[in-house]
């Protein structure tokens, strides 16, 4: 009985669209998100701090210690909310996070035009407390760099996060294929204390 109720249910979702099943290979599964591998050098920056004008470079940054870069996906059309949700995540464990790296970089990717308004109004009146800084990528390069532009309509970067260790090299890295899937703080902390 139980059987037939769940074919029934999936022919109705079927019918009407919600479910769909192929043979074919997903398009995440033909255009994979190379990105950086443990211990690849992580390529230099040098970025625009939001609201500042003044620079942030990664050599700079790494020369004190262990750095936290996390790749926001910027302004496809509209603000992320998923991208506040991380950052107020990384916001409410900065002192936690200051412990353990030097430099927590959030980078703010996308097209130049727009992109300081964009980048302003996503940090809105927040200030970033210590380790937090905020980046804008204009025309995505330290996105293309990294290896993760997200090549589709209304999209501008997989969302990312990397530890960088005190010699350059990507320590670890987490990049999600959805808008979802991100790295959290508790794993952020994890890797930077092992």
């Amino acid at each position: 009985m139980n059987r037939r109720f769940y074919r029934c249910f999936a022919c109705v979702l079927l019918s009407f669209g919600f479910l769909e099943i192929s043979a074919k290979p997903s398009a995440r599964a033909a255009d994979p998100v190379a990105g950086l591998a443990i211990g690849d050098a992580a390529p230099d920056f040098s970025l625009p701090i939001v609201g500042k004008d003044e620079y942030l470079s990664l050599k700079e940054a790494n020369q004190a210690g262990p750095v936290v870069i996390i790749v926001l996906r910027g302004f496809p059309g509209y603000q992320c909310p998923l991208c506040s949700q991380q950052v107020g995540a990384f916001v409410n464990r900065a002192a936690a996070l200051a412990k353990v790296a030097k430099k927590v970089i959030l980078v703010y990717p996308g097209e130049v035009a727009m992109l300081d308004k964009h980048a302003e109004e996503f940090l809105a009146s927040r200030k970033l407390p210590t380790p937090l800084v905020l980046v804008r990528d204009p025309d995505m390069k330290l996105v293309s760099d990294y290896g993760i532009r997200w090549n589709k309509t209304n999209e501008t970067a997989y969302p990312a996060a990397f530890v960088i260790d005190k010699n350059g090299r990507v320590k670890w890295s987490k990049i999600s294929d959805s808008h979802a899937g991100r790295a959290s703080v508790a794993e952020v902390i994890t890797e930077l204390g092992k």
